[in-house]
């Protein structure tokens, strides 16, 4: 018997919303309006991450929002070359494997210093990554398909796991979690990156490989969150959504998948005009 999801009306409404300021932010604002917009909510989920280190101490919360500040504004002046940018994404792809591990042999072990490496390697890479790519000659509709591609996983593993969903995922880390809303999420995705690569005129068959990659990725971010509040003894790691929670809620899962879905069309030669020289010059 399928189980009704809690608060779906609330829910819907409140993504239909995002989704709607989203685009109108993407296409009727300039490119600097919209990293500015990225940079603000990648500075707002440090400040729900600090939360994980010090939940208690302001002090020591603004500080870290200022350190992935800082990284933000570090990572993006080392990123002006394909070359770099790739290098930046690797490391971020390479940190999500990390992170898988650590879920799979020691989600019992962490701590501040632990959450406060984990928060700078998600939110940086991700953050320079969406920002780099509106800056691409037509990187309106290339943040979006890339947004959409993760944000459907999402969508397709909260259906398909109160729907469907008996077989626990990561019962240690988030109990909620199936194997069943797993694969709602990859097909939905990969659907989802069948008709945008149609749509751009891109190959189908690697872009739905990239997307079943990106999928797996958005959920090892969501799983770290998760690890993150089990850790710090949170419940939510906010309330600014109705529906969905906090900030970091919306932005766990494009953490990890915006960096290996960037880093492949960046590989493909699909992206990256906006980081050439004559580009640039």
């Amino acid at each position: 018997m399928s189980r009704k999801p809690v608060g779906l009306q609330q829910r819907l409404i409140t993504a239909l919303v995002l989704l709607a300021l989203l685009v109108a932010l993407v296409f009727l604002a300039p490119p600097w309006a919209t990293i500015v917009v990225i940079a603000l909510a990648m500075l707002g989920g440090a400040w729900e991450w600090s939360a994980f280190l010090h939940h208690d101490r302001r002090r020591v919360r603004a500080a870290y929002v200022a350190l992935v500040a800082l990284g933000l504004i570090a990572a993006w002046s080392v990123s002006t070359t394909i070359d770099s940018l790739s290098m930046l994404l690797l490391g971020a792809c390479a940190w999500w494997v990390i992170a898988l591990l650590w879920i799979m042999l020691a989600p019992q072990r962490g701590g501040a210093i632990s959450a406060a490496i984990a928060g700078l390697c998600a939110l940086v890479p991700a953050g320079v990554a969406l920002a780099r790519l509106r800056l691409e000659p037509n990187g309106g509709e290339l943040l979006v398909f890339v947004l959409l591609i993760v944000m459907a996983a999402d969508v397709g593993a909260y259906f398909a796991g109160h729907a469907l969903g008996k077989t626990k995922l990561a019962p240690q880390v988030s109990p909620g979690k199936t194997w069943e809303g797993v694969i709602g999420g990859f097909v939905v995705s990969v659907l989802v990156a069948f008709v945008g690569s149609r749509w751009l005129g891109w190959p189908t068959t690697p872009m739905m490989l990239l997307a079943l990659g990106a999928a797996a990725f958005s959920v090892v971010g969501d799983l770290i969150e998760s690890l993150m509040k089990r850790h710090s003894g949170l419940k939510d790691s906010g309330r600014l959504f109705p529906g969905h929670g906090g900030l970091l809620d919306r932005l766990d899962s494009l953490t990890a998948g915006v960096p290996l879905l960037v880093l492949g069309l960046l590989k493909a030669g699909l992206i990256g005009a906006a980081l050439a020289p004559e580009f640039i010059e």
